[in-house]
């Protein structure tokens, strides 16, 4: 015969939470202090999941677009008094971009989402200086490049399982490595070859979009990327694989 008391404490979702003082439910640990903490929280532990499309194909296709317009400017195959129309058509990669990174970090993707702010800063600065022409302005985007192909040979070191990523970072590094050169020797050949690897870059970026459009409507993969290790569980793996140290995520640790 059992005795009559208050019924378990329950959250929001109505699931008993296991109390110290609750007979039957696991005993709490001491601290110094005089606190107590629950050893094991996977009753109490609730997941809420607010899914969303996946932004890369946006910010790879955006890549593709920018790089074309600056990379025609590049090889002359639009007039020299082009510039402000073509900072005017780059603009737009700006606001998409910083788009696909908000959502990118909202998906918990901190790479993809560092790397679409950065190449949305980049289209800004370089629209502006296209538009406004400063004095200056060529020397000064050169060492922004320089800075970004630093930075982006920096991402491209640890991001070899995201293929996507990887490729595109790939193309990235010498494209505005040698934009770097262009803008600050002023030489005619290293901004054709600046263009023509604008041209690569858009290449490559369009070519990861569209194969990451497609395994997301087919749900399979269609062309390859070439993920491995933890990108490829992402798609491959069950829930359970997930799930894996998830306790140690941004947003659910203590501190960042």
């Amino acid at each position: 015969m059992t005795t009559g008391g208050p019924p378990p404490a329950e959250n929001a979702d109505g699931a008993a939470l296991a109390d110290a003082e609750n007979p039957g439910g696991p005993a709490p640990a001491d601290i110094p202090g005089g606190r107590h903490f629950e050893p094991d929280l996977r009753r109490m532990t609730r997941i809420h999941l607010r899914p969303i499309a996946s932004p890369m194909p946006l910010g790879f296709f955006a890549v593709a677009i920018a790089s074309v317009l600056v990379g025609c400017f590049q090889l002359g195959l639009l007039p020299e008094d082009s510039g402000r129309a073509v900072a005017l058509a780059v603009l737009p990669a700006f606001v998409l971009q910083l788009l696909v990174a908000v959502l990118a970090f909202g998906a918990r993707d901190v790479l993809a989402a560092t790397l679409m702010a950065c190449f949305s800063g980049l289209w800004l600065a370089s629209a502006l200086v296209l538009a406004l022409r400063p004095a200056g302005g060529g020397r000064v985007l050169g060492v922004l490049y320089a800075v970004f192909a630093v930075f982006a040979l920096m991402m491209a070191s640890v991001a070899g399982r995201k293929r996507a990523l990887w490729l595109v970072l790939c193309a990235a590094v010498p494209r505005f490595a040698v934009a770097a050169l262009a803008g600050l020797t002023g030489t005619a050949w290293a901004g054709l070859l600046s263009g023509s690897l604008g041209l690569l870059l858009a290449l490559v970026a369009a070519y990861t979009a569209f194969a990451l459009m497609l395994e997301d409507m087919r749900g399979v993969r269609v062309l390859p990327i070439g993920r491995s290790g933890p990108a490829q569980h992402a798609v491959e793996g069950d829930l359970a694989v997930q799930l894996r140290d998830i306790e140690r995520q941004a947003g659910v640790r203590r501190t960042l």
